[in-house]
């Protein structure tokens, strides 16, 4: 436990990391309470969604946004070359992050924690992740299935890790500071695209799965009406792109909104990989795997002052999958409110993002049963990451 009651891994020796030993798992035993009783602890208000407060998020969100662009494109010019690359930089920075936070309301909308009105929520979802070409009914129904099969080796939907046997054999060469570069920078640029096209990090399916295929083995036949919803969105936004790209430019069309969409999806992918890759998180197989169980199979991150830019998904992700209906903006509250009962099974990482990012890729690498599980029946399902190829 680090300061302000900050839990982090502890600092071992090489050795017992690099086995995943002595890191401060998180207890694998189905948990002394349920989920009512976590949620009889949080004050009723916090179930509670306001239309108002929720479209001030957006109103905010995107006049910063817009503040942001308006300078950059009405100011931008006038100064020298060296200087107005920096402020280019800025602006990406700065619009990255703000374009983030407008991607996770939407994520409230796939999550129905927007409003109380189920239309709202999908309209507003479909606009604003439109904007940011990405599908929303493909990714909430997706998105839905991941958070009904958190921590499941066989049934959840995104950053699935594989046991030691199925890695591929080049993993070995990239199992290194070099290859572990090359890696991150991959995944962070094209890690995204890569999921939605090619379900690159998702579960296997007996055949080709992709986000825009309406009649992918992702969606079931009540959904794919909306999926082709989701495709006319991508369309539109992407005729809107063109338009643009053939009065202003293509370049111009990149430094406003391509460079800080990139910044978007590298953080979309951070953001993601780090909730549920930790060394002290278990993974179950369908002999150990139940609801609860993995849905405390994530961790809660701290990002500094972007925790709020994000509206708290960074630090507040372990009672979003437990109660994914809640606005963001009580989760927090209800977050300090069920860590008492949580105790061991919270796990909350201090460790500046960007660290654990680097640290994370170098120690999670596959996951394996420990040696001594077929000796320890409540142990044999449980999976554990390791990095040792």
């Amino acid at each position: 436990m680090g300061a302000g009651g900050r839990m982090s891994v502890p600092k071992k020796n090489d050795d017992a990391a690099r086995h995943g030993r002595d890191v401060g798992r998180v207890p694998h035993a189905k948990p002394p309470f349920t989920l009512a009783e976590l949620k009889k602890a949080i004050p009723p208000h916090c179930f509670n969604r306001s239309l108002l407060r929720s479209f001030s998020y957006v109103f905010v969100d995107l006049l910063v946004a817009f503040a942001l662009f308006h300078i950059a494109t009405s100011y931008f010019h006038f100064l020298p070359g060296p200087l107005e690359w920096v402020a280019w930089a800025g602006y990406w920075a700065c619009q990255g992050c703000v374009l983030t936070g407008v991607w996770v309301i939407a994520h409230e909308c796939g999550h129905h924690a927007f409003s109380d009105y189920q239309w709202v929520d999908d309209t507003v979802g479909l606009v604003l992740h439109s904007a940011l070409l990405v599908p929303f009914f493909s990714w909430k129904y997706s998105h839905r299935r991941h958070h009904s099969n958190t921590g499941s080796l066989e049934r959840d939907e995104v950053f699935v890790p594989k046991p030691k046997s199925k890695m591929p054999w080049f993993s070995k060469y990239f199992n290194n500071p070099p290859g572990r570069l090359v890696t991150l920078v991959i995944t962070l640029t094209l890690g995204w695209p890569l999921y939605l096209v090619f379900n690159v990090s998702g579960r296997p399916y007996d055949r080709f799965a992709c986000h825009y295929d309406p009649y992918s083995p992702i969606y079931s036949d009540r959904e794919r009406l909306q999926i082709f919803i989701s495709d006319a969105g991508i369309m539109a936004a992407t005729y809107v792109l063109l338009q643009v790209v053939a009065a202003k430019g293509l370049a111009w069309v990149m430094c406003v909104y391509g460079v800080p969409l990139l910044i978007v999806n590298g953080f979309l992918v951070t953001i993601t990989y780090l909730q549920h890759t930790h060394p002290a998180l278990p993974h179950y197989d369908s002999s150990e795997w139940d609801w609860l169980r993995g849905a405390l199979a994530t961790v809660d991150r701290d990002y500094g002052i972007l925790n709020k830019v994000f509206h708290n998904i960074t630090d507040t992700h372990v009672a979003h999958h437990l109660f994914s209906t809640m606005p963001h903006y009580h989760a927090m509250e209800a977050t300090k409110a069920i860590r008492p009962i949580l105790g061991e099974y919270y796990r909350f990482d201090g460790t500046p993002f960007y660290k654990a990012l680097w640290r994370e890729a170098r120690e999670c690498v596959y996951v394996e049963a420990d040696p001594d599980s077929d000796s320890r029946a409540d142990s044999k399902g449980v999976f554990w990451y390791k990095n040792k190829l």
